[in-house]
């Protein structure tokens, strides 16, 4: 008996499977490749492959939350299956990214670890410490969507 690890692309979910030494498995390839953000369209992102120059369009849904974190020129991963079907795009795990508002900090309130919202140049928002400022390179994980450090 085999014990086996499987993840569903499509769902993400992952199950634990036994099969017999020698079963058949359907084998299904998948494909990785290099594109760049070009520009959001309401709901669409379209990219195109640096090396042909095609462009794809790619929903939202299929990006998940990572997605407002993509700014135009940025490269992402998109990942194929079965005659160039779409399964996911993996961006980048840290981008740097403009403050572009930031409201003023209480002063004064410095015993705590003292957050403020402010909104970056792709139009997210996100929690950063109070000394951050408008006009900040900052550096953020696109897969919690949490503020790392201030960017040099």
């Amino acid at each position: 008996m085999v014990i086996m690890k499987l993840k569903n692309l499509q769902t993400g979910k992952t199950i634990e499977d036994r099969v017999r030494a020698g079963s058949e498995i359907e084998i299904v390839r998948v494909d990785k490749r290099p594109m760049q953000f070009l520009y959001r369209d309401g709901d669409t992102f379209h990219f195109m492959d640096t090396e042909t120059f095609e462009q794809i369009e790619v929903n939202e849904d299929t990006i998940g939350e990572p997605a407002k974190f993509l700014k135009d020129g940025e490269m992402a991963d998109i990942l194929f299956y079965d005659d160039n079907q779409i399964l996911g795009v993996e961006v980048p795990f840290f981008v740097n990214l403009v403050v572009t508002e930031a409201s003023v900090a209480v002063r004064g309130d410095t015993a705590t670890n003292v957050t403020k919202p402010v909104t970056l140049e792709t139009g997210a928002m996100i929690q950063v410490p109070a000394f951050i400022n408008e006009g900040d390179v900052i550096r953020v994980d696109t897969r919690t969507g949490e503020y790392l450090e201030r960017a040099k």
